[in-house]
Order: structure tokens, then sequence, then C-alpha cells
């Protein structure tokens, strides 16, 4: 009798171990990400000030026009990832902080760093070098390092909202694209105070023919730490992540290197240049799409034993792997109830994965800890669908 009632208690303490670790993993976090962000608005207001100072105020109206032209769009760029990720989307507010670190923290840390080294570069060897070095190397690495530092805060302080690729390159685009949102606003205010036709041909070339190239760099560390996330082996886990980040700085060094070494005849080859980008951003769309079929299919395959145990029906296991099934839910008589029953759902298959993973590996995971209490979950939101449903 005392037996199973003793290992019973050391598997709860464990359990129990288990979520206070995890609890001072986000505390400290949080305390990491606020403290980014206000030296992030420190220095975004103090180089914004600078700015304002050294052109006697005239950039004030220009800024306003260039938030104008870069904020708006957002509504589209960051619907586009929202509906790709269909399986387990992330939380609102974990997409709400991306957003942020990438728009204020990340761009007042690479502003100091890239004015800094163009600073020192052009008072030795001149402005041209300056702009050079500045735009070429020291850009591609600050910006990526910041950038990537919030994928890597998801993956490390937030692993129960972070699965794989997929949720790397999600938090990775949001991060960039509130980093390029902040950007384009210089982009277009300097555009805006050199004339309208200027201003249009910015706008026309960054919001909306490269929206898409921040997040395609940044999505390269993305993809490191979610081969990180997914993977058992040691050396995959360390050197995936530094390899993605030096595929984005790289990615992002050619970028800016052949403008700004070229200046003025950078026209005679703009438009194979331009082509050449929107080839690399096609196929990483599409390599996005195949990574979203991919994760539907995990969680279908986790979730068939399901169906033996009795805890969910074939047609329930179709409807949380279903593209339109939160859709449906919407608008259908499940409303709420479905979409969180599909969410748990999902989340179920996505942590009978990782445990699988792990076994095999010979591993301990906290998505072990979370297969019982979502099935209990599941039993819940059924419950509450049940009561919603038509009686005819």
């Amino acid at each position: 009798m005392n037996g199973p009632v003793a290992v019973h208690g050391r598997a709860s303490f464990t359990v129990s171990s288990e979520h206070d670790a995890e609890q001072k993993r986000r505390r400290l976090g949080l305390t990491l990400w606020i403290t980014g962000m206000i030296l992030g608005v420190v220095l975004n207001l103090f180089y914004t000030f600078r700015g304002i100072l050294a052109t006697q105020g005239s950039i004030i109206p220009a800024m306003f026009v260039g938030a104008v032209f870069a904020f708006p769009p957002l509504v589209v760029y960051l619907f586009i990832p929202s509906v790709l990720d269909r399986f387990d989307p992330e939380p609102w507010w974990c997409l709400l902080m991306a957003f942020l670190w990438g728009a204020v923290a990340a761009t007042g840390f690479s502003i100091l760093i890239n004015s800094t080294v163009h600073d020192v570069f052009s008072a030795a060897f001149g402005p041209k070098v300056g702009d050079l070095v500045s735009a070429s190397v020291s850009a591609p690495f600050a910006e990526e390092f910041w950038k990537g530092l919030a994928v890597l805060g998801f993956f490390y302080f937030m692993r129960r909202e972070f699965d794989g690729i997929v949720d790397g390159i999600i938090y990775a685009t949001f991060t960039a694209l509130g980093f390029a949102a902040v950007e384009n606003v210089l982009y277009y205010a300097k555009a805006a105070m050199e004339g309208g036709d200027v201003l249009a041909g910015t706008f026309v070339l960054r919001g909306v023919f490269t929206p898409w190239l921040h997040p395609l760099f940044t999505a390269m560390t993305g993809i490191g730490f979610g081969l990180a996330r997914e993977s058992t082996k040691s050396s995959t886990r360390l050197l995936a992540p530094v390899a993605g980040y030096m595929i984005g700085v790289s990615l992002h060094a050619m970028w800016n290197f052949l403008p700004t070494a070229l200046g003025s005849a950078m026209g005679a080859v703009f438009v194979p240049w331009l082509l050449l980008w929107l080839l690399f951003v096609a196929a990483f769309s599409v390599l996005i799409i195949a990574l979203v079929v991919r994760k539907g299919r995990l969680i279908r395959e986790n979730l068939r034993d399901e169906v033996l145990l009795g805890h969910l029906s074939q047609e329930e296991i179709d409807l949380v792997c279903s593209p339109v099934g939160r859709l449906r839910c919407t608008f259908g008589w499940r409303g709420a109830s479905g979409r969180n029953f599909i969410r748990a759902g999902a989340r179920l298959g996505l942590s009978k994965w990782h445990t699988a993973r792990a076994m095999k590996g010979q591993k301990r995971t906290i998505s072990a800890d979370f297969i019982i209490p979502l099935r209990d979950e599941i039993k819940q939101h059924r419950a509450a669908m049940m009561a919603r449903a038509p009686r005819y």
C-alpha cells in the first residue's frame, strides 16, 4: 500500500518542481523583456531627439508622414502569418510581445550600434566607408542579433508556447515586422523630405515589393531555434540556432551591400536584383506552407491512438486538424468552445509528439506533464460544445 503512494508522491513532486521551474523561467524572461523595452524606449527617444536637433525640427512633420505610410499596412502584413499558422496558433500576447520587442528594443539597440560604427568609420576613413561598413557589416550582425533575441526568449523562457520550426518562424516574423515598421518610418520620413516622387518610390519598394525581407532574414534564426526545439541531439540544439543566425546575417548583408556599394549606379542592375530577392521570398513562402502542412500531419498522427483510447472521435480529430476548423467553429454552433477544443486537441498532439521524441532520446520533457490535463480540458470543452449543440 505504501509503495504506490510513495511513487505517486514522487511523481507529483516532480511535476510540481517542473511547474515551479517553468514559472521562474517565465518571470525571469518577463523581467528581461521589460528591461529591454525600457532601454529601447530610451535609445529611440535619444536618437529621435538628436535627429530633430540636427534638422532643426524639419523632420517632425516628415516623421508623421512616415508613420502614416509605415503603420497602416501592418494590418495586412500581420494578418498573413496569423492565417498561415492554422494549427495551434501562438497566443496573441506572445505575438504582441514579439512585435513590440522588434519595434522598440531591437530598433533601439541596433541604432545605437549602427550609429556608433558609422561615426567611427566615417571619422577614420570617410563617409562612404562609414556607410558601407554600417550597412553591410554592422546592420546585418546587430539587427539580426537583437531581433533573434526575441526568438531565443520564447525558445528558452516560453517553451510551452514554442513547439518547433513553424513557431520559430512565426515569432521571428512578428519581431521582424515590428522592427521593419519603425525602420520604415525613418526611410519614409527621409524620402518625404526629398519630395513626393521619392516618397512614392520608397513606399513601392519597401512597402509593396520588399516588406517580407526582414521577416525572411530573421526567420532563418527562427528556423534554427525551431530545429533545436525539435531535435534531441545536443549538437543540433547548439549549432542550429547559430547556423540560422549566420544565414540570416549573410542574406541581410547581401541585400544591403550592392545598393550601398554601387550607389547611383545601382539602377543598371536594380530590376534583376529585385527579382532575385522576390524569388527568395516566394521560395520561403512555399517552405512555410509546407512546414504548416507538416505540423498538421504531426498533430493528426499523434492523435490517432486517442480514438482507440476513447478520448477523441475520428470526427473530432478531423475538426482539430482541419485548416478551416476554427472558421467552422466561429461561424457555426460550436463557437468559442469549439475553438478552445481545437487548441486543446492540437496541444495534446504536439505534447505527445514532444514526449515521444524525448523518450526516444532518453530525455525528460515538461510536455509529458501536459497530456493528462489536456485530455481533461478536451472533455470540458466537448461538454461546453454539446451544451451549445442545436436541438432538432
